[in-house]
C-alpha cells in the first residue's frame, strides 16, 4: 500500500444539526451531493488498488458522485453504533448526563438495531480494515464516517481508540494516511476541497 485517502461523506439532514448518525441510514442533502462531487479532482485519473466504502448510502452515494468506480462494500466502515444516543445531539444528552463526552463516556445500550458499540469494538473494526488496506497493491480509497473515520487514524498512528478526539473531521473533507521511512504517519487531515492540492 502506498497511502490510503479517506472521504468522509458529504452532509445529510443530521449531520447539519449534530444529531448522532450511526446505523440509520440518512440520505445526502443537496448540499451533501454538492460536497461529494468537489472530492472528484482527487479521484480522476488516479488509481487505486482498493476502494472500500460503508454500507451507509450517504457514504456509497458520495463514492458515486466522486467518482469512485468498482468499490467493495464493507461493513466494518460503519459509523460508531451509538446506541441509545442515535439520533440525539451531544447538548441533548448532557441536559440527563452532564459533561458526557464520548470518547471518555461511551454510549448507552439502544434497541435491537442499535444496540451499541465500545471504542474498542470500533477500533477492531478499525484494524481489520487497516489489514486490508495493507495487504493492497498501490493507493487505497475509503469512503466511510467521521467518528469511525477518527479512531482509524489513532490506529493508523499506534494510538488508542479515545485518540481519535484528537482529530476533528468535517463532512465532505479528504485525508491521506501514508509511511515515512516506512513508519505509519498522518499526511493530510479534514482538508476542505478548496485547498486541494494533488495527493
Amino acid at each position: 500500500m502506498d497511502e490510503m485517502l479517506l472521504l468522509r461523506h458529504g452532509a445529510t439532514e443530521w449531520s447539519k444539526v449534530g444529531k448522532h448518525t450511526g446505523r440509520t441510514d440518512l440520505p445526502l442533502t443537496g448540499d451533501g451531493e454538492e460536497q461529494a462531487r468537489a472530492l472528484a479532482p482527487l479521484v480522476k485519473g488516479r488509481e487505486f488498488g482498493l476502494v472500500l466504502v460503508s454500507p451507509a448510502q450517504r457514504a456509497r452515494r458520495t463514492a458515486d458522485l466522486a467518482g469512485l468506480n468498482g468499490y467493495d462494500v464493507d461493513a466494518d466502515l460503519w459509523e460508531w453504533d451509538y446506541g441509545g444516543y442515535e439520533g440525539i445531539t451531544t447538548p441533548e444528552i448532557r441536559e440527563s448526563r452532564p459533561g458526557w463526552y464520548l470518547w471518555r463516556d461511551g454510549v448507552i445500550p439502544g434497541d435491537a438495531e442499535h444496540p451499541g458499540e465500545s471504542a474498542a469494538e470500533v477500533a477492531a473494526r478499525a484494524d481489520r480494515v487497516i489489514d486490508r488496506a495493507r495487504a493492497a497493491q498501490g493507493r487505497v480509497a475509503l469512503v466511510a464516517h467521521g467518528h469511525f473515520l477518527r479512531v482509524l487514524a489513532a490506529r493508523w498512528l499506534g494510538l488508542g481508540p479515545a485518540e481519535g478526539r484528537l482529530f476533528k473531521l468535517d463532512t465532505g473533507t479528504y485525508s491521506r494516511l501514508g509511511l515515512e521511512h516506512a513508519e505509519p504517519v498522518l499526511m493530510a487531515w479534514n482538508a476542505p476541497v478548496d485547498c486541494l492540492q494533488a495527493p
